[in-house]
């Protein structure tokens, strides 16, 4: 047994000795740092390579069936579909009557005064309190105009702290606000008022809102409700107020009947409600009012022949029949269309303006088709939706908050999506750390222990010698052109300037003024390559910080920043470095030119909703973006 134990002891010592090395443990563990630094130093373009492979797969990986689970309910103080409905033919006919006249209204293009006037009467009726509110927003168009009606049913068994919001916009999300009228979905929420005052369950106060416009007239009603300042907006006071709203629902019903039930639920600046609210609606949806539900507006092709494929056509037969493929395709609509509202911060609906103040709302969008629904089963689902939401003791925080929908019953947590940008990131951290060395060191020829013979059979030079680093330069081109973005959302924000105009000045100033950039001396690191390391850092903190807050446009800024910014260079050609400069300038200030509508649509947005997209892109992405085109037009 000793025997045994000597040679167990004789090998550790054997082994310790071979991993620490002979003589002083310091320096043998100096040793080890230099060779594995040298180790990763020498394997970081693999490594580089790797995180952007992995990032950029596993994004393309996110629509695929091997991903998500199934949603559930958190809150078991929800209980969702789990009551009897009373909402019945009675309530129908009564929703018909109100809509006769609201078509009334609509034909004889009454205006937003008559319409608001007309719902507070019909809230009044019954005994409720109701008021107008008129409001006009100063925008780049001019200025906006409109008048929102509300009508608070205080709970009658509660001392009404908190609240539930009921509301519907006179525009339909259709389009966008394109005109499209919610009427069908203002008669409902008028409907409900006299059927829910029936009943003595409620423990939360009921506010109606019927808002005017498509997101002028809720933005301006919620913004009064809690007192928030806003410059532009000039809006009469609430009269009449209530407690805190924890949860809302709005109402989109624009057809004459529907086939299915979407769920928007997208917030401005990438805000989303908890998940418990939009589950619940959809169980209720399915089992109560016996409505299938849709993420969106997104009718599946499998369950609806008609439908348009979603499949390219150019795809071979076998692959459009694969179930896998059709899933894909399917969940890759959902995810591109939340991407879409989120990356842009835009509120897929009315719903959306309720987020910035800790409100957990949706929009529910009956899908306009020929039957078999109508008035009846989103009655019955509004009922069953409102009396769930009036169960809960404490606002919902068990479920999450950030998600993704890929399908009505499938979800994805964070933690499945999240790396994939963050992976991108890292691959750009990498980068910038390895252009940071290369920056503070060069390969010269070392005149010492070298013969003529040596010196011509040698390739590369034999001696790291350290080099300044320009970084004040560096720095300098930096914090011009972020002010420099900050002059270009002033310009593009006030419609001073024509955008051909910003888009050639503001390109070529950039370019011009590195003559103002004193030249670094021979022995110092050229300014173009501690440029890029401090960009490529700076955009991967950009991108990994913007993942937590708005996945979608993180991942966008992945797909448009990752790879053309790491592979910035200079060249010893002054036409290929100018070629470059351009091509890069387009990059970060193209969307000028080539998306008019969409710019102009995100400075409306900047003024009325308070959206970041706008002055994040020209402060944030397009100096970014600029910098990497300096990058290429400086001389290395």
């Amino acid at each position: 047994m000793s025997s045994a134990v000597t040679k167990l002891s004789a090998i550790a010592a054997r082994l310790k000795q071979r991993l620490r090395g002979g003589g002083d443990p310091n320096a043998a563990r100096i040793q080890r740092r230099q060779a594995l630094s040298r180790k990763l130093w020498h394997g970081l373009p693999l490594i580089k390579a790797l995180l952007f492979t992995v990032g950029y797969l596993w994004l393309l990986a996110i629509p695929s069936s091997q991903f998500g689970q199934r949603t559930y309910i958190d809150e078991n103080a929800l209980q969702p579909a789990q009551v009897n409905t009373y909402w019945n033919w009675n309530e129908v006919h009564h929703a018909d009557r109100i809509l006769e006249d609201l078509e009334q209204l609509r034909d004889r293009n009454a205006s937003s005064d008559e319409i608001a006037a007309y719902a507070v009467g019909r809230f009044e009726k019954l005994g409720i309190p109701a008021r107008t509110q008129r409001y006009s927003f100063n925008t780049i168009d001019g200025v906006l105009e409109g008048t929102n009606a509300y009508a608070v049913l205080q709970s009658p068994r509660a001392s009404g702290t908190e609240a539930i919001l009921i509301s519907a916009s006179w525009l339909s999300r259709t389009g966008e606000g394109d005109g499209t009228l919610n009427l069908r979905g203002v008669a409902t929420v008028l409907a409900l008022a006299p059927f829910l005052k029936k009943y003595s369950l409620w423990a939360k106060d009921l506010i109606f809102v019927i808002s005017d416009g498509y997101l002028d007239g809720m933005q301006a009603w919620i913004t009064s409700y809690h007192g928030a300042v806003q410059p532009n907006l000039r809006a009469e006071p609430l009269k009449l107020s209530s407690g805190v709203i924890w949860t809302a629902i709005n109402v989109d019903y624009p057809g004459h009947s529907f086939s299915h039930l979407g769920i928007f639920f997208e917030g401005l600046n990438g805000r989303l409600p908890n998940q418990d609210l939009q589950n619940s609606v959809s169980v209720i949806a399915r089992h109560t009012g016996g409505v299938p539900v849709l993420v969106h507006d997104h009718i599946d092709p499998r369950d609806s022949p008609g439908q348009p494929s979603l499949i390219p056509a150019w795809l071979p037969e076998e692959l459009k029949r694969n179930p896998d493929v059709q899933e894909y395709a399917a969940r890759a609509k959902n995810v591109v269309c939340h991407m879409n509202y989120q990356a842009r911060g835009l509120a897929s609906g009315v719903h959306g303006l309720l987020h910035q103040f800790r409100i957990d709302a949706i929009t529910v969008f009956a899908v306009p088709a020929m039957g078999p629904h109508g008035f009846h089963a989103l009655g019955r689902i509004l009922e069953s939706s409102l009396r769930t939401m009036n169960n809960l003791l404490e606002r919902l925080h068990a479920s999450f908050f950030f998600f993704l929908l890929v399908g009505p019953t499938t979800f994805m947590k964070i933690g499945s999506y999240l790396p994939s940008a963050v992976l991108v990131g890292t691959a750009m951290l990498f980068s910038g750390l390895g252009e940071w060395v290369n920056a503070g060191w060069t390969l010269v020829a070392d005149p010492l222990g070298q013969n003529e013979e040596k010196a011509q059979h040698k390739a590369y030079p034999s001696k790291w010698m350290s080099r300044p680093r320009p970084v004040l330069s560096a720095v300098s081109i930096m914090a011009a052109t972020h002010l420099l973005g900050v002059a270009l959302f002033y310009l593009v924000s006030s419609k001073l300037a024509n955008k051909v105009v910003l888009f050639l000045a503001f390109a070529t100033i950039p370019g011009l003024s590195l003559s103002l950039i004193p030249k670094p001396p021979s022995t110092s690191a050229p300014t173009s390559i501690v440029l890029k390391a401090f960009n490529l850092c700076l955009t991967s903190a950009v991108i990994s910080i913007t993942s937590l807050l708005n996945f979608s446009l993180a991942a966008t800024l992945a797909v448009f920043m990752g790879l053309p910014l790491t592979f910035a260079s200079s060249s010893p050609s002054m036409l290929k470095r100018v070629a470059k400069y351009v091509l890069y300038s387009t990059l970060a200030l193209g969307w000028l030119v080539f998306c008019p509508e969409e710019t102009h649509n995100a400075i409306w947005n900047w003024e009325v909703l308070g959206v970041w997209i706008a002055p994040f892109v020209c402060v944030v992405y397009a100096p970014l973006v600029v910098q990497s085109a300096l990058v290429c037009l400086l001389v290395s």
